[in-house]
């Protein structure tokens, strides 16, 4: 009888974490030897994600890293894509132990614990996204997503993050994220750190947007004021 107890304790347990979902983002905050406080925000979509830390005051770049990700009971396995510390990972899987629930998450051996930010909604823009064409001196330009150079976007509900990178060379190219809006055709996001250009912390930049059989069309200005239209694909 206490065997059958248990088997049904166990079974309702893994009920419970397969009706979970780590899609969306998730944050945590700590004091580095300097003082600093550092804000990590790690961002799943599908079957991607990103962890990325900057300094919660200044918006200064830390570090990130981030690929392809998936989940067996309460093991994550993370297929590593970019890794600003430790490039020599790319490549590479890490597995590790997880728990969570609806608020929290924690990486049991690293006594690492994140808040949840959102679960992927309320932004129509939710998922990871490669870059497939843009408009160059009048002209669109393909980009084929196989190569080894791209740049993602990774949004949750609320956040957003751009990653350039080459899976090939392990070169980090740049980031820059915060939060954004999707409102009455309008893409706006508020940056909260940028790795290529610190001044640019704090702006907030509006776009257009549309879906357009499942692309994403992104047009508008850049943060340098240059013209901008693009086509993004879902991975």
């Amino acid at each position: 009888m206490k065997k059958i107890v248990l088997i049904l304790h166990v079974l309702a347990f893994a009920t419970h974490l397969s009706a979970q979902s780590l899609i969306g983002a998730w944050q945590m905050t700590t004091t580095d030897e300097a003082g600093r406080e550092i804000k990590n925000v790690v961002i799943f979509s599908e079957k991607h994600q990103v962890a990325t830390w900057h300094d919660l005051k200044t918006g200064e770049f830390i570090s990130c890293n981030g690929g392809g990700w998936s989940q067996d009971g309460n093991v994550l396995t993370e297929t590593v894509e970019f890794d600003t510390n430790t490039p020599e990972r790319v490549g590479t899987e890490v597995a590790f132990e997880i728990q969570f629930d609806d608020n929290k998450l924690s990486a049991v051996d690293y006594n690492i614990v994140w808040s949840r930010i959102d679960d992927g909604s309320p932004g129509l823009l939710s998922g990871a996204w490669l870059i497939t064409s843009r408009m160059r001196s009048g002209q669109m330009q393909s980009i084929s997503t196989d190569r080894s150079r791209k740049t993602m976007k990774i949004l949750s509900g609320t956040r957003f993050q751009w990653i350039a990178y080459d899976t090939e060379s392990k070169e980090f190219k740049g980031t820059g994220g915060g939060t954004y809006t999707t409102t009455n055709g309008k893409y706006t996001e508020k940056i909260e750190f940028f790795s290529r250009d610190i001044s640019r912390v704090g702006a907030s930049l509006e776009f257009d947007f549309e879906l357009k059989l499942g692309d994403w069309v992104h047009s508008g200005k850049t943060s340098k004021g240059d013209p901008l239209y693009e086509f993004w694909s879902l991975r």
